[in-house]
């Protein structure tokens, strides 16, 4: 069979054969063993609806071992033969180009070269599913082929319920993930409901078919570290030699030291699972990889003298290089921790003193001693920080809920009052203030073509679109559209893509319509030879409501509510998006943080450009009003100047209140 004929057939005609488990492949960590014996068998039961019953005695005990051996059932046996990577779009069979477009992004989510845990459908972030199993993903593949533009595919955390009328205007793809009622939203409840194959965590770009490899936070971290290193050292000083200390090269966390070198310092980056640290050393995106302890911190000690511009990754627990380079009274500048804290009890985090192996041992089977070394760890990790920080580490929790996890586990990470920590998010210090609050966010987009061509040509149009914005914009976003001209004039260069032909920037609304807008013009004239999909991290300025990341510079209480991410899903919905989703859990954590994205097609037509002005004005401008209502002083400025250049939009603003009235009150 053809490629073609396999993504039509959906779910096989005859039942395949039994497949072997490869070995070599990243596989996701044995989960918890959580449900009871009849609830087992109600997992099994879930899992065989999809078959015919002729099929069900062979595959029952198949998906009852696979049960028992992994904690979830993820039918390797209809795992496709064919190789998984994003073609280009006339290769999938369709009659909808908007539906084509997306089965190209589901399927670079899943490309071993981008993905985490391929074959357990795991793009990034130790549990973020694209599905929880391959015949979801078989039949949202043949949903998608067969489906018109007068059809909506309804996703219910991975599980395809179906194709129902619609029309043009409305999204081709409505996603949701993990929308749990609010009391069954701890982590247990995701082992749980996750196992019995109803629910899943799409983490943010993940179950949204978003994901563009480790390039998409690249960026994020990149801009992040170079205005740490702004705030540590001050303006003109540079992070040569300087190091940035953290952990992580897994998924997203991956692209750590990469941001590292094109901000320009020494980054070492601990990692406790050698392959993953091997798989972004093979892919460029770390320079060195060590070992032995006593090696790095001669390796360390010589780029420090040498001001040097190098990316390390270690192999082992951070903990130890924290409390090693405190003993050799090595300085570090800047530290922080992108680890998966968010999932802390199933492979997000790793204790000190136990191999990778003897961890996802305990992980299986004893899951409270596991608990008990991480929350040990974390302590400790804890400790060693503060000790550093006495001595002049700039250290900001990266919004992987790293202090949020360690106060939770007895670390001294609260401040004085009790209710705060010691330590900022980086979004309170950096991106909250300097970027969200202007509407600056991660703007994406991807080459449906697959030629490295087409890209190189959205990069020039990009360039040339800021440039014109920054020579009419005010001092206050001034450094905010350099670091991006920056970055995009500097990106072939640093060889970011990995999986399909895609890029991003920090853009404001403006910038982000106004690209767009010439993408399709682009389009249209044959410029660019196919069509481009937007879309953007869910990490942005209105997407997501997460108290202790993306909303955490929000201080009139609203913090904890999520109406925002609501309202921002619902209206890109019938503005023009192509697709969009809402998850619970994002980057820290099940039950923390509701997240939405969207994803939109640019196909040359006037329908696109008139979709496109409408639904990027919003999808930036819904969050900067939130935030000029909780009264951030750099969203006032922004809202009003949109207010002023857009006579339709008007913005309930607040009125000040001057602090004596309050102080007086008793």
């Amino acid at each position: 069979m053809t490629f073609q004929e396999h993504i039509l057939q959906g779910i096989p005609d005859s039942l395949p054969p039994k497949k072997k488990l490869k070995d070599g492949v990243n596989r996701a960590p044995k989960r918890k063993d959580i449900l009871s014996p009849d609830e087992k068998k109600l997992a099994v039961r879930n899992a065989l609806r999809y078959f015919p019953s002729t099929w069900h005695k062979e595959l029952a005990e198949e998906f009852w071992q696979e049960l028992n051996d992994f904690g979830r059932i993820y039918m390797y046996r209809f795992m496709p033969e064919y190789d998984m990577y994003a073609r280009p779009i006339e290769e999938y069979p369709a009659q909808s180009k908007q539906a084509a477009s997306i089965m190209l992004m589901i399927q670079n989510n899943l490309d071993p070269a981008v993905a985490q845990h391929p074959e357990e459908l795991i793009t990034y972030g130790g549990n973020g599913a694209v599905f929880q199993n391959w015949a979801q993903y078989l039949l949202t593949m043949q949903y998608l082929a067969t489906m018109t533009d007068e059809q909506t595919l309804h996703m219910y955390s991975g599980h395809p319920m179906g194709l129902f009328p619609s029309h043009k205007e409305a999204p081709r793809v409505v996603v949701t993930n993990g929308m749990m009622i609010p009391n069954y939203s701890q982590p247990d409840d995701w082992e749980k409901f996750n196992a019995l194959g109803v629910t899943q965590y799409g983490q943010m770009t993940a179950g949204s078919y978003m994901y563009i490899g480790p390039q998409g936070i690249v960026h994020g971290t990149t801009i992040t570290v170079m205005n740490a290193f702004r705030k540590k050292l001050g303006s003109g000083v540079s992070p040569a030699g300087k190091i940035f200390l953290t952990a992580g090269l897994g998924g997203m966390s991956g692209a750590q030291p990469k941001a590292g070198n094109i901000a320009g310092c020494v980054t070492v980056c601990a990692e406790v699972n050698p392959n993953a640290a091997r798989k972004r050393h093979e892919q460029g995106w770390v320079d060195e990889i060590i070992e032995d302890i006593s090696q790095l911190v001669n390796r360390v000690k010589k780029a420090k003298e040498n001001e040097e511009v190098v990316s390390i990754a270690f192999v082992g627990n951070v903990v130890d290089v924290w409390e090693r380079f405190y003993d050799e009274n090595i300085l570090i500048e800047l530290g922080s921790d992108q680890t998966s804290l968010h999932n802390p009890w199933s492979g997000g985090y790793y204790p000190a003193g136990l191999s990778f192996e003897e961890s996802n041992d305990l992980i299986r089977n004893n899951p409270e001693k596991f608990k008990e070394h991480v929350q040990e760890t974390l302590r400790r990790h804890a400790a060693a920080v503060n000790k550093h920080a006495e001595r002049g580490t700039y250290f900001f929790d990266y919004g992987n809920a790293f202090l949020l996890e360690a106060s939770r586990a007895g670390g001294e990470v609260m401040a004085e009052n009790g209710i705060d920590f010691k330590y900022p998010s980086y979004v309170q210090d950096i991106l909250g203030p300097m970027c969200f609050d202007y509407g600056f966010g991660p703007f994406r987009w991807v080459c449906t073509s697959g030629k490295a061509e087409d890209l190189r040509k959205s990069d020039q149009i990009a360039v040339e679109v800021m440039r014109e914005i920054k020579s009419q914009s005010p001092a206050e976003i001034q450094q905010q559209m350099q670091d991006n001209i920056r970055w995009i004039e500097e990106a072939e260069k640093n060889r970011l893509v990995v999986g399909s032909q895609a890029r991003i920037l920090y853009a404001d609304a403006e910038g982000r319509s106004k690209i767009a807008e010439a993408f399709n013009q682009a389009i249209k004239s044959g410029d660019i030879s196919a069509p481009i999909v937007l879309g953007r991290d869910h990490h942005d300025v209105s997407g997501t409501d997460s108290p202790f990341r993306e909303t955490s510079n929000i201080y009139d209480g609203s913090r904890y509510t999520a109406d925002m991410a609501i309202q921002n899903v619902i209206g890109d919905s019938f503005r023009g998006a192509t697709w969009v989703s809402i998850h619970n859990g994002g980057g820290v954590g099940w039950g923390e943080v509701i997240n939405g994205g969207f994803g939109m097609l640019l196909d040359g037509s006037d329908e696109a450009d008139r979709r496109l002005k409408s639904m990027l004005f919003y999808d930036v401008n819904n969050g900067i009003a939130r935030r000029s209502w909780a009264r951030n002083d750099e969203a006032l400025f922004a809202i009003k100047r949109e207010m002023e250049r857009t006579p339709e939009l008007k913005v309930t603003l607040p009125n000040l209140v001057d602090d004596a009235y309050l102080d007086d009150l008793a």
